[in-house]
C-alpha cells in the first residue's frame, strides 16, 4: 500500500524552470551575479554601519538589521535554487524544505515589521526632530527589534509544521523553486480551507497592520514637510526619508501585486519571477538605493577604506 505522505521520507522535487531547460542557465548565471551582488553589498553596509562611530545611530542601527535580514532572505533560498539550476538534479530534502519553509517565513515576516519599525523612525526623525534622540532611545531600538523577530519567529513556529504535515498523497512536485507555503499548500490531497485562513490571518497581522502603519507614518511626514517654508529645508526632509520609501515600494509592490491578486489571475511563471524579484532584486538592490542616495554612508565607505589604506601602508 502507498504511503499517504511519502514525501517525508523522499523529499520535494522543486520544479522551478526545469520546463524552460534553455532557460535556466542564463537564469543561473543572471542570479549568481545578482546574489553575489546582494551579498556583498548587504555586507559592506554592516560592517561599515559597526566600524563608523558616526553611523552608531538608530536609523543605521535598523538599517544594519535590515541588511542582515536581505543576507537571511536571499540565503534562504537562491544557494539551493543555484544547484537546481546548474544541473538536472531538482530534488529537496523533507528537513531541508522544512528550513527553508521555516526561514522564508520568519525572515520575511521580520522584514515586514522592521520596514514599519524604520518608518516609525523616520517619522520621529522628521516630525519630531528636536525630541528625535530622546523618543527613539537605544533601549526602545532593541525593544522594536526584538518585537519584529518575535513576530516573525511565532509565525514561522505556527504555519511552517502545519504547511509541512498537511497529507499530500504522495505527491513531491512542488510548483516553485523553493519550498512556499501556497505551492505546499496546493499540494495538499485533504481540506486545507482552515491552515489557509490561519496564514491569511497572519497575513493581515504581518503585511498589511505594518503596511498601514507605514502609511501613516508617511503622511504624517508628508503633512510635516509640507508644513517647511523653506524649498532646501523640504529637500532635506525628503531626502531623509527617500531612501526607505524606495524600498519599501520595492519590496510591498512585488508582494501586494503577487498575492492580492483575484483567484489565478497571475500565472504560475509570473509568480515564480514575482516571487525572485522580491527575494533577491529587491535585497540586491536595497544596499545600492542607500549608498547612492546617501551621503553620510558615502562618507563612511571612504572612512572605513581609508583607514583600511592607512593601515596596510603602516604595516
Amino acid at each position: 500500500m502507498e504511503k499517504s505522505n511519502d514525501s517525508s521520507e523522499y523529499g520535494f522535487i522543486l520544479v522551478g524552470f526545469s520546463d524552460r531547460p534553455r532557460l535556466e542557465l542564463v537564469l543561473f548565471v543572471v542570479n549568481f551575479t545578482l546574489y553575489s551582488v546582494a551579498v556583498l553589498g548587504n555586507s559592506t553596509i554592516i560592517l561599515v554601519c559597526i566600524l563608523d562611530p558616526r553611523l552608531h545611530t538608530p536609523m543605521y542601527f535598523f538599517l544594519a538589521n535590515l541588511s542582515f535580514l536581505d543576507l537571511c532572505f536571499s540565503t534562504s533560498c537562491i544557494p539551493q535554487m543555484l544547484v537546481n539550476l546548474w544541473g538536472p538534479d531538482k530534488t529537496i530534502s523533507y528537513a531541508g524544505c522544512a528550513v527553508q519553509l521555516f526561514s522564508f517565513l520568519c525572515v520575511g515576516s521580520v522584514e515586514c515589521i522592521l520596514l514599519a519599525v524604520m518608518a516609525y523612525d523616520r517619522f520621529a526623525a522628521v516630525c519630531r526632530p528636536l525630541h528625535y534622540l530622546v523618543i527613539v532611545h537605544p533601549q526602545l531600538c532593541l525593544r522594536l527589534v526584538a518585537v519584529a523577530w518575535g513576530s516573525g519567529l511565532v509565525n514561522a513556529i505556527v504555519m511552517s509544521p502545519l504547511a509541512m504535515t498537511l497529507s499530500r498523497c504522495g505527491r513531491r512536485r512542488v510548483n516553485h523553486f523553493l519550498c512556499e507555503m501556497p505551492a505546499l499548500i496546493k499540494m495538499a490531497c485533504v481540506d486545507a480551507r482552515a491552515v489557509e485562513m490561519l496564514a491569511f490571518t497572519f497575513a493581515i497581522l504581518i503585511v498589511l497592520l505594518p503596511l498601514a502603519l507605514i502609511l501613516v507614518s508617511y503622511g504624517h511626514i508628508a503633512a510635516a514637510v509640507l508644513k517647511i517654508r523653506s524649498a532646501a529645508g523640504r529637500r532635506k526632509a525628503f531626502n531623509t526619508c527617500s531612501s526607505h520609501l524606495t524600498v519599501v515600494s520595492l519590496f510591498y509592490g512585488s508582494i501586494i501585486y503577487m498575492y492580492m491578486q483575484p483567484g489565478n489571475s497571475a500565472s504560475q511563471d509570473q509568480g515564480k519571477f514575482l516571487t525572485l524579484f522580491y527575494n533577491l532584486v529587491t535585497p540586491m538592490l536595497n544596499p545600492l538605493v542607500y549608498t547612492l542616495r546617501n551621503k553620510e554612508i558615502k562618507g563612511a565607505l571612504k572612512r572605513v577604506l581609508g583607514r583600511e589604506r592607512k593601515t596596510q601602508n603602516w604595516k
